[in-house]
């Protein structure tokens, strides 16, 4: 009798721990999911007032105490937008400096990171040692010798001001080698044995296996440009020049000082929504691309 007591009191402490671990895994679900919340609340939230924003009128604007909704939605602060803006140039003068940077760049980091991975030289480990040391450059210091080099050469306002002084990026570089380093080097021996020459296999082999690397760091890039503001805002002041960062700085501003911000953050969210949708259908490409490029040393 005293047997079963025993085995019946153990079965009770069993269910009553299991009963408590599950409550402490309730608990630190409805912790964690409320803290996610949260946070994602207050990255959100200046997205939201950005939109609420860009549809109220300049007098509710103004108020004293924001509101959290418009009274009036004022669509017509879009095309305005479009209009005082320059938004059409703006545009066009960004994805001129994209597109030739990133196809340039993608030429400079696949040559670079195929010479470091595969190919042997001297000094090819201390040439690569310096240029991750150059990585911990703070970037201002690049910024004022470039605009020093820029300047001399008479670059300024013009648009290989705004594409050639950034062509070269040693982390893609870098991204890109990892990648390359983790394809066989049977492959690359055999391919010698054949006869087929460096780049025929680089075109050929490596570049198809290293694809999403390669859409990631276009990506990347594309953004880069198209987010780029202080370089911009330094060597390209003339409006035939100006990038849709920089470009909007001004734009609805008048003679007086007095900005139209209901306007400016229409244009804003005109500016930002090609990068949401690039996020939205893009990410996937991003996050393959990095995680394939961090297996191997």
């Amino acid at each position: 009798m005293s047997e079963l007591q025993n085995k019946t009191m153990q079965e009770k402490d069993l269910k009553k721990v299991s009963a408590h671990q599950k409550v402490g895994k309730i608990v630190v679900k409805v912790l964690l999911y409320t803290f996610l919340i949260v946070m994602a609340l207050i990255v959100i939230f200046p997205f939201y007032f950005m939109l609420i924003s860009s549809v109220k009128t300049l007098p509710e604007y103004q108020r004293s105490v924001p509101t959290l909704w418009p009274e009036f939605i004022r669509l017509r602060n879009y095309i305005d937008a479009f209009n005082t803006g320059n938004l059409g140039q703006l545009f066009v003068n960004t994805m001129i400096v994209g597109i030739v940077s990133t196809i340039l760049s993608l030429v400079i980091t696949v040559l670079s990171a195929f010479a470091f991975a595969r190919l042997e030289f001297k000094g090819k480990n201390a040439l690569f040692a310096a240029l991750l040391g150059t990585m911990m450059i703070p970037g201002e210091l690049f910024t004022i010798t470039n605009y020093a080099t820029v300047n001399s050469l008479g670059w300024m306002n013009t648009y290989t001001v705004l594409i050639v002084p950034f062509l070269v990026s040693v982390f893609y570089i870098y991204l890109l080698r990892q990648n390359f380093m983790q394809i066989p080097n049977e492959l690359y021996l055999a391919a010698k044995v054949d006869g087929t020459s460096d780049i025929k296999y680089l075109w050929k082999v490596m570049i198809p296996l290293a694809l999403p690397t390669l859409i990631s760091i276009t990506i990347l890039k594309m953004m880069g440009a198209w987010n780029s503001y202080v370089w911009p805002r330094l060597v390209a002041n003339e409006e035939e020049y100006q990038l849709i960062t920089n470009g909007l700085r001004n734009a609805f501003t008048d003679a007086e000082g007095n900005a139209n911000i209901p306007v400016q953050m229409a244009a804003v969210a005109i500016v930002s929504f090609p990068l949401f949708l690039v996020f939205i259908f893009l990410r996937k490409y991003i996050m393959k691309g990095v995680s394939r490029s961090g297996i191997k040393g």
